[in-house]
C-alpha cells in the first residue's frame, strides 16, 4: 500500500455525509488534512472530533465550490506548507427534485449544474497544474450510479453525473505521462443527507428512499476513496462502483 502518511487530502464537501467520512478515514491514514465546505461550524465540529488543530495537520477552509473567482483565490494563497495537495477529492455535490424534465425548476438545474460539475471543474482547475509541476498527484472524483444509468425523474442529476464520469475519463487521457493518477468512486444508495436535500428538507419523503433496505453508509464510499489512494504509484483505479446488496441497478432495488 501507498502510504499516506503526512500526505496533504484536499477534500470538498467535507462538512457532512461521504466527505465527512473521507475525513475520517484519511485522517487514520495519518493525513494532513485540508477540508472544505460552506458550513464552517461543521467543519470546526468535525476538527475537534478528529481531534485535530487547525493550522497544524488540518486546514479549514469555509468554500462554495460554485464561486470560482473564491475558488482561485483561495487555493493560490494556500499556506507554503499546505499546497503541495497529494490528493483530491472532488465530492462536492446535491441533488435538487425528481421533476420531469418539461416540469423542472430552472433554479434547481443551475444548482446541481453549478455544484456538481462547474464546481469540480473550478476546483480540479486550481489545484492540478500544481500536481502536473510536482509530477505527482491523486484525483479522486465521487460520481454516482446515476452517471451510468439514467432514472425516472433523475433527467439533469443523471446528466451532472454523466458529465462526472465524462471528465474523469478526459482528465486521465490529459493527464497521461505526467506521472498523476484520476479515478472515480461511484455509489449507489448512500444514506446521507443527499435526499434530505433532494427533497429540500422533507424527511419523511426523504426517509421513504431507504425504506427496506439496508443502504450504503458514507463509510462504505470512504473506505472504496481511501483504497483507491493506497495503491502503489504503478497502480490507477481509474473506476470503482459500490452498491448496496439490496441493490441491482438505479430502479432495481430488493425491499423486505
Amino acid at each position: 500500500m501507498d502510504s499516506l502518511k503526512n500526505g496533504i487530502v484536499f477534500i470538498t464537501g467535507a462538512s457532512a455525509g461521504i466527505g465527512r467520512s473521507c475525513a475520517r478515514a484519511f485522517a487514520k491514514q495519518g493525513a494532513r488534512l485540508i477540508l472544505a465546505a460552506r458550513r464552517r461550524r461543521r467543519l470546526e465540529e468535525l476538527a475537534v472530533d478528529l481531534k485535530r488543530k487547525p493550522g497544524e495537520d488540518i486546514l479549514l477552509l469555509e468554500l462554495d465550490v460554485r464561486d470560482q473567482p473564491a475558488v482561485e483565490r483561495t487555493i493560490k494563497n494556500l499556506p507554503a506548507e499546505w499546497s503541495a495537495i497529494d490528493v483530491l477529492v472532488n465530492n462536492a455535490g446535491l441533488s435538487r427534485g425528481l421533476d420531469k424534465l418539461y416540469e423542472g425548476k430552472l433554479e434547481d438545474w443551475e444548482e446541481m449544474i453549478d455544484a456538481n460539475i462547474k464546481g469540480l471543474l473550478y476546483v480540479s482547475r486550481a489545484v492540478i497544474p500544481g500536481m502536473v509541476e510536482r509530477g505527482r498527484g491523486h484525483i479522486i472524483n465521487i460520481g454516482s450510479i446515476a452517471g451510468h444509468e439514467v432514472y425516472p425523474g433523475g433527467n439533469v442529476y443523471c446528466a451532472t453525473k454523466f458529465a462526472v464520469d465524462a471528465l474523469s475519463k478526459g482528465m486521465r487521457l490529459d493527464l497521461s505521462g505526467t506521472g498523476l493518477r484520476v479515478s472515480q468512486v461511484s455509489p449507489g444508495m448512500v444514506e446521507t443527507e443527499f435526499s434530505l436535500v433532494r427533497f429540500r428538507g422533507d424527511r419523511e419523503k426523504a426517509e421513504k428512499v431507504y425504506k427496506g433496505l439496508t443502504p450504503l453508509s458514507p463509510d462504505d464510499v470512504a473506505d472504496a476513496v481511501v483504497y483507491c489512494a493506497t495503491r502503489p504509484p504503478r497502480v490507477n483505479v481509474g473506476e470503482m462502483i459500490v452498491m448496496p446488496t439490496d441493490q441491482a441497478s438505479t430502479t432495481m432495488v430488493h425491499r423486505k
